[in-house]
């Protein structure tokens, strides 16, 4: 079987002015970046202000673990499978990372045959979003440095500047770190540190921002440091916001490319979805919904994190509530979380997956609790058995939700026509409707409570002291009224990544929370969650490499 990055290359690519008339976009709408990449113009996503909005597919996943579930490679099937079934559908889904593409985790393309093209362009530096991204963080980073040095007037206390810097690299070497050391010259010594880009608070606003006005006003929103009264400093103290969304002003439009089977793809925006909320922005799925029929959109990790997170923070941003949601899992996945090593998961075992279903039947559960329609999707692997794939059909009978298997993968559209028939004849037959899981209007403790016993099936929240005291300090700031954000390990419904499946009996500690004022959110940190990743001893880099004709090998 050829890798990734072969078939890919294997595949014709059409121009991208080409691929996006069908669903009304002309070559006046788009800014070009080559043949195959394009920015939408603002221009034509105003003009669709008034188009009606079509259905909108949320896709997720079980808990993640190192035997792979496919959640991007899925979403991709089921919209080409869509389109192949004669629906109108477009894809909305998040950037790639450096980080990842360089580590250990991979790209967010897709993989086989349901891939978006060109997976070289979109999984190294696309078209600058990142960079963008970076350098408006790290401006922002200077220009406090800068007003240190030139007399504090706002008197902004050194130890308390919450606002760090960032790369779009995993290096474990820069989470902690002394800047300006040397002459008086060189600035004000204080300790800071690196997140990696799509960690950035300016990552998670490109993500909600509506407009160029809009995202001026939330980077003006963001609190960068705290005064020596303990009082915050915003952005807007600073007088930066404009150089900021100057900076950001071309990265804020939507990215047109397009699948291995020629559906239309925005692919904008990236934030971590175990500090941020994890979904593409809001302006590509609005902009999405408006241009098809269907629009497929996906969450990052597990349900319990970015669905949770796209259910309650993302969707009151939109136009449209969810219409159903896919829950994808692997027998292999299941196998792992009930209780089989990932060297033995080749190995039938019907037990295991029955153990190991607790972890989607949770999902499931979770995911109804928002009123929408659930469809689980199993991504086909070639050891999976008759007697496993059986044994997973009966369960998902037991719970009443339709189950379909594809191997979007291996055969691309034709894999996934099961999958996209019933979740169209779901979204026909069953009207969703939407609730969240918490009020605006109530406290962050009742927030967090609500999804640690809601969502992860825990028994209480402990909060710090530390937690304690910022609550009381938000609510005097009038923070409290905004979307919890929880920062937790996405290998487990608890703060423990060791604790697979469904476990109960557990509370959840919350150490501290960190205000994303610009964003709109309160992160609740949990645990020991990084937010600049390190690279693993033999990290993916070392596979990669150039031909003379300037063709990338071993991207995946």
């Amino acid at each position: 079987m050829k890798s990734d990055i072969e078939i890919a290359q294997s595949v014709p690519l059409k121009p991208i002015t080409e691929i996006v008339e069908k669903v009304g976009i002309g070559v006046d709408d788009i800014e070009l970046y080559g043949k195959y990449k394009a920015k939408l113009s603002f221009d034509k996503i105003n003009s669709l202000a008034n188009n009606p909005v079509g259905k909108l597919i949320l896709v997720t996943a079980i808990n993640p673990t190192p035997a792979g579930e496919g959640k991007s490679t899925m979403s991709i099937g089921l919209a080409d499978a869509l389109n192949k079934i004669g629906k109108k559908t477009m894809i909305a889904l998040r950037e790639p990372s450096l980080g990842p593409v360089m580590g250990i985790k991979g790209g967010a393309a897709g993989g086989g045959f349901a891939q978006v093209l060109p997976m070289e362009d979109i999984n190294l530096h696309f078209t600058g979003d990142m960079h963008a991204i970076t350098t408006a963080n790290n401006a922002l980073s200077a220009l406090i440095d800068n007003h240190l040095q030139q007399g504090n007037e706002l008197g902004i206390d050194q130890r308390r500047i919450i606002w760090k810097r960032v790369l779009d690299l995993n290096d474990r070497a820069l989470r902690q770190v002394i800047v300006g050391l040397g002459s008086p010259v060189n600035g004000v010594p204080r300790e800071d540190g690196f997140d990696i880009t799509v960690a950035s608070e300016i990552m998670a606003i490109l993500c909600l921002a509506t407009d160029l006005k809009d995202l001026k006003e939330r980077l003006a929103s963001i609190v960068v440091a705290y005064d020596f009264n303990r009082k915050p400093i915003y952005v807007r103290d600073l007088k930066v916001e404009g150089a900021l969304t100057l900076i950001l002003k071309d990265a804020i439009k939507p990215n047109l490319v397009q699948t291995i089977y020629g559906t239309p793809a925005l692919v904008h925006g990236g934030p971590f979805a175990n500090i941020a909320h994890g979904c593409n922005s809001v302006l590509a799925t609005s902009t999405a919904l408006r241009l098809a029929d269907y629009t497929v959109t996906e969450a990052g990790f597990g349900a319990d994190l970015g669905a949770e997170k796209f259910l309650d923070i993302k969707v009151p941003n939109l136009p449209t509530t969810p219409d159903a949601i896919v829950v994808v899992a692997t027998l292999r996945a299941l196998k792992m979380h009930g209780g089989v090593a990932k060297t033995d998961l080749n190995q039938e075992n019907v037990e295991a997956v029955k153990a190991g279903f607790a972890n989607l039947e949770r999902h499931v559960k979770n995911m109804r609790q928002y009123g929408v329609p659930v469809v689980v999707a199993i991504n086909e692997f070639v050891a999976d058995t008759e007697a496993e794939i059986a044994a997973l059909k009966e369960l998902c009978q037991s719970i009443d939700v339709p189950v379909e298997l594809a191997s979007v993968w291996a055969n691309g559209a034709e894999g996934g026509v099961a999958l996209a028939e019933t979740v169209v004849k779901v979204i026909e037959s069953e009207k969703s409707n939407y609730q969240r899981l918490y009020y605006d209007q109530d406290s962050v403790e009742e927030k967090v409570t609500k999804i640690v016993k809601n969502i992860y099936g825990g028994d209480a929240v402990q909060f710090s002291a530390k937690a304690k005291t910022q609550l009381k300090q938000f609510a005097e700031f009038g923070w409290d009224k905004m979307p919890v954000c929880m920062a937790k390990t996405q290998y487990s419904f608890s703060d423990n990544q060791f604790l697979l499946g469904a476990p109960t009996g557990f509370d959840i500690t919350i150490r501290e929370f960190v205000p994303k004022t610009g964003a709109g959110f309160i992160v609740a940190l949990t645990g020991d969650v990084m937010t600049m990743p390190g690279l693993p001893k033999a990290p993916a880099a070392l596979n990669m490499d150039v031909a003379d004709d300037g063709t990338a090998i071993g991207l995946f």
